[in-house]
Parts: C-alpha cells; sequence; structure tokens
C-alpha cells in the first residue's frame, strides 16, 4: 500500500461520497486542497482531503474509505501519513468538522483529535437530506483539533 499526496483528479467521486453525501459540499472544498490517497496498484482505496486554511492551520474536509476495504486500518494508516506530511508542510494544529457520536469519533479521538466546539444544528442546515447513522439522525457539528 502506498500513502502519497495526489491530484484531486486521481480521487473517485463515489469513494469521497463514502464520507459526505453531498456532492455540492465536495466541489466547494475539493479546490485548493491537498489530496492524499492510500493506493493499491494504482487504485484508491482511500482518500483524505486536506485545506490549508492558514500557514500553520489545516482542516480535513473528508477522508474515506471504501467499505470492502474498511475495517484493515488502511484509513488509520492513511491519516498517520497525512498528519505526518502535514506537519513536513509546516502545519502546526489540524481541525476538523464530524458528528457528536459514531464511530468517526472515537476513530479520531483515538488518534489524539480533542473537541473545540460544538456547531449546533450543522447538519440540519447544510445538507438537503436528513443524515442517519444507527437509526440517530446527526444534527450538531463536533469541531475538533489535533496540535502536531
Amino acid at each position: 500500500m502506498q500513502y502519497i499526496e495526489v491530484e484531486s483528479s486521481q480521487i473517485p467521486i463515489d469513494l469521497l461520497l463514502e464520507a459526505d453525501p453531498s456532492e455540492t459540499s465536495i466541489s466547494s472544498y475539493l479546490s485548493d486542497s491537498w489530496c492524499f490517497a492510500a493506493l493499491d496498484n494504482g487504485r484508491a482505496l482511500a482518500a483524505c482531503i486536506v485545506k490549508p486554511q492558514t500557514d500553520s492551520i489545516a482542516e480535513i474536509f473528508n477522508i474515506s474509505v471504501y467499505p470492502n476495504s474498511q475495517g484493515q486500518g488502511i484509513g488509520s494508516a492513511l491519516l498517520k501519513s497525512v498528519l505526518s506530511q502535514l506537519s513536513s508542510k509546516g502545519i502546526k494544529r489540524v481541525e476538523l468538522g464530524t458528528g457528536t457520536f459514531g464511530y468517526q469519533l472515537t476513530y479520531y479521538q483515538r488518534l489524539g483529535f480533542r473537541v473545540d466546539s460544538i456547531l449546533k444544528d450543522h447538519f440540519l442546515l447544510n445538507y438537503p437530506e436528513p443524515i442517519y447513522e444507527n437509526g440517530i439522525q446527526h444534527k450538531d457539528m463536533l469541531r475538533l483539533y489535533l496540535t502536531l
């Protein structure tokens, strides 16, 4: 498995839709972002989209793994690689937004991310269709951060 920075054109939209169900949302952050992928024989199995916010702060907008490749540590290995590469780019703080419950939250917390704030009703106001996980609707967004 190769964990490298790639052009956005090398990331299939269906892969990004695994983590963000809105093509409009994806289009809004894909330009001017750094794109990283886990490649297996040249095929992207996972992707991470990071947008610089300042010279020292970057935000992760999407990290996704194809369902048939989940649970194998590919996403964790990709994120660890991304964090290392961001540090070498001079990034000191990484931020992201996620739901207030579910596997994504524990995934980020295992890698050291901490809660910074809550955006009430984010998923209600910014997505045309409700987003459910384990039968519970996502409403609020947790903003997380990690100091590198």
